[in-house]
């Protein structure tokens, strides 16, 4: 087949001598992908959907998870990239991108033939500009094995969810919402390791990802450390309704767990005002979302991002989260949990993404099947 520009090669945005056909990288984990959390403030509704382009394999995908009660109620679909990049589409799945960085429409198709099953429209609309995240990138030994950019958004969503029978109205003053949108390298599954998977198996990884948003800020802590509580990655930032950025120094983070795992019920995290005084800002966690649950995130264990599984792929189910036996893997997977936050006085809403496994010292963590002894660490 002939190599001819596409559509998005009229336009003067390319950063390197190649068509926007291509990425400027061969690694086959090139990705480029964003996700939304849509969560009502009673902690009844959670709603995370994703897309992704995985352009070195040819694929693209998207998701959407509902967790309402008990139950998580997934869609997933994947199908053969094409060269229309604008296209924003896969089975049932689509965002659509009305007006860049203010104003997105998010929707699932209904399944004729599960009159009961997920679909919505809803539109994302801004509260704040988009702020950037700190470059990540994560090494196994000598391997570079993910360089991602990633900026990220707080606002409100309206329209409505259905599902199982319900009809959920989604209204700017009960609901929030958050985006991100991110692109680089990041692990693909189906590739040998080698010795370096097979050697160089981390210690212990702990994750804290926490965008939330205030009626007149904009509040973003991550924090990521190995087994000895080294931090590789770290941010504390505030956007005011101004647009002004302010960072929050060094963030330190006390989790309260339900006893017997490390499943976080609260959290307060310590951030630094700029006039250098204490702020805490307190989590209480409303209802959890396991990413490798319907979602595509390792280490699931039915469907990962970025899997070819042929033409026209969708597949529809739902979870019981009151079997742990029926998904063993949830608890060794990043969970997003819908939060209460307040600082300053101030109430918010908005996700308390973690994860912690393996070895972590600050937390009296000692290893892969340690977990929290009694209420707190």
């Amino acid at each position: 087949m002939p190599d001819r520009p596409i559509a998005l090669d009229e336009y003067p945005i390319h950063q390197v001598p190649l068509s926007l056909r291509y990425v400027a990288t061969g690694d086959r984990n090139a990705y480029d992908r964003c996700i939304f959390h849509v969560m009502d403030h009673s902690g009844r509704a959670l709603l995370i959907a994703g897309l992704g382009v995985y352009p070195n394999t040819g694929v693209i995908d998207a998701y959407a998870t509902l967790r309402l009660g008990d139950r998580l109620y997934a869609v997933r679909a994947s199908d053969a990239l094409t060269d229309d990049r604008l296209a924003l589409t896969v089975g049932p799945l689509t965002i659509t991108v009305e007006e860049p960085l203010a104003r997105l429409r998010l929707t699932c198709a209904a399944d004729p033939a599960d009159p009961d099953g997920l679909a919505y429209d809803l539109t994302w609309h801004a509260a704040f500009p988009a702020t950037w995240e700190p470059h990540h990138t994560q090494y196994r030994g000598d391997r570079l094995m993910l360089e991602g950019r990633r900026f990220v958004q707080a606002g409100t969503c309206t329209g409505s969810i259905r599902v199982a029978g319900q009809e959920l109205a989604v209204t700017a003053g009960e609901w929030t919402g958050t985006r991100d949108r991110s692109w680089g390298v990041r692990p693909i599954p189906g590739e040998d390791g080698g010795r370096a998977a097979e050697e160089l198996r981390p210690e212990g990884f702990h994750w804290v990802w926490c965008p939330v948003r205030f009626d007149d800020r904009f509040v973003m802590v991550i924090v990521q450390e190995d087994a000895d509580g080294h931090r590789t990655l770290n941010e504390a930032l505030v956007v005011h309704d101004d647009a002004r950025e302010v960072q929050l120094g060094w963030p330190h983070t006390d989790i309260g767990y339900r006893p017997g795992t490390r499943h976080p019920e609260r959290a307060v995290i310590h951030l630094t005002g700029p006039g250098r005084e204490p702020l805490e800002l307190t989590a209480e966690i409303l209802t959890s979302s396991p990413l490798a649950l319907g979602a595509g995130y390792p280490p699931a264990d039915d469907w990962q991002h970025g899997t070819w599984r042929g033409r026209g792929w969708t597949d529809r189910r739902s979870y019981d989260l009151t079997d742990p036996a029926a998904h063993p893997l949830a608890a060794y997977g990043v969970t997003d949990h819908a939060a209460r936050f307040t600082l300053e006085g101030r109430t918010g809403y908005g996700i308390f993404e973690h994860g912690s496994f393996g070895r972590h010292d600050p937390s009296g963590f000692t290893g892969y099947d340690s977990v929290a002894r009694e209420a707190g660490r």
